[in-house]
């Protein structure tokens, strides 16, 4: 058993980079098992002393936090993509992943459409990345080989890592992906990271406890105003261009927003803007953001 477990932190350290100096140890052994484990705990996560995707992410939120934060010269655009033409978005902080500054998903961890008609695109998902900042999220996806369209960072800034055409895989099936754009909004989650949002002059975030699946999470960190009004506005020029609803899932009998795993989103029979807890039970994100209230907003 132990030898199964060197053998997954052997490859996922090659994969994605890491090594045992990032758990304190030196090599690959029970040491590394024991320490991967104390972080889980500490962390919250499944203690089985497995560097998988979930730690490796949250091991480099923790490194990045200790790091100096850089800032990065970026060019704004007026407009999104998709299909190989500009379409409109109102808002003042576009970068798309062509500009000085933008951010590119990997070659490899999404499906070029070389269809010559553009997708048809039903659903709107939202994530929360579990990182400090959008550049930080997308070092880790590519590394994982996985992709988002946008990202939403801690001053507004939406970022564009693809044509809205091409198949990001971020929802979980080859159906969801297909039928979906998606947005990793920033956000390092843990509340002990307040401090690094406060020092680096984004200011502390709401912490919060959102219910989902029928329980309340532990107090956790909520997302900016500006992250609200960012995502606002992209759901808006999405609504605009791919025709998804201005529709969130809601109970039937209450009209309360659903906070569960939502059955019509995940066999694709509802269209709408969905977190992605509505696809998957063992999903969180985007757990105490309203979009009922947000989408209401705009109309």
């Amino acid at each position: 058993m132990l030898d199964d477990k060197h053998f997954y932190n052997q490859a996922s350290a090659a994969k994605l980079g890491w090594t045992p100096e990032w758990f304190g140890c030196s090599s690959f052994g029970d040491e590394l098992i024991r320490k991967i484990k104390q972080f889980q705990m500490d962390h919250r996560l499944t203690v089985d002393g497995l560097c998988g995707p979930g730690t490796y992410r949250r091991m480099v939120t923790e490194r990045d936090s200790k790091a100096t934060n850089q800032m990065h010269e970026k060019q704004l655009s007026e407009h999104l993509i998709y299909d190989g033409r500009p379409i409109r978005i109102d808002w003042p902080k576009v970068v798309l992943w062509t500009d000085k500054g933008g951010l590119r998903a990997a070659e490899g961890a999404y499906k070029v459409n070389k269809n010559n008609f553009p997708r048809r695109v039903t659903q709107f998902v939202n994530h929360w990345d579990v990182c400090l900042n959008s550049r930080s999220c997308l070092k880790v996806l590519n590394k994982r080989g996985i992709s988002v369209h946008f990202l939403i960072d801690n001053d507004g800034t939406i970022y564009q890592t693809m044509d809205i055409q091409d198949i990001a895989w971020h929802a979980g099936s080859k159906a969801w992906n297909e039928a979906s754009v998606g947005v990793e909004i920033t956000n390092a989650y843990y509340t002990k990271y307040n401090d690094w949002y406060e020092k680096n002059g984004h200011g502390k975030r709401p912490v919060i406890r959102g219910k989902v699946h029928g329980y309340y999470l532990k107090p956790h960190l909520g997302f900016y105003d500006i992250q609200m009004k960012a995502a606002q506005a992209l759901w808006m020029a999405i609504h605009r261009a791919c025709r998804v609803p201005l529709e969130c899932p809601t109970d039937d009998a209450t009209g309360e927003f659903w906070t569960s795993v939502h059955q019509p989103s995940a066999d694709l029979s509802f269209s709408g803007i969905i977190h992605h807890y509505h696809l998957k039970k063992n999903k969180i994100d985007c757990a105490g953001m309203d979009l009922k209230k947000l989408i209401g907003e705009l109309k």
